[in-house]
């Protein structure tokens, strides 16, 4: 089984994977009800949202109940 003779230096190591330190981030949008930060393709956590309906309860109207 092949295994390294020696350890990579962290230059090497950064050098070959440069995408991870670009910082690769996720997608950020606003929603479009509230206009929280929300991942794309996510239900909002604030209002709890997702293509235009409900799909979530949150905690501030779990509290109003």
């Amino acid at each position: 089984m092949g295994v390294p003779k020696k350890r990579r230096s962290k230059m090497r190591q950064n050098t070959r994977r440069p995408y991870i330190i670009e910082g690769d981030l996720p997608n950020i949008i606003g929603c479009p009800h509230c206009g929280a930060p929300t991942l794309a393709h996510r239900a909002c956590s604030k209002c709890g949202t997702y293509r235009g309906r409900v799909v979530l309860t949150t905690k501030a109207e779990k509290a109003e109940e």
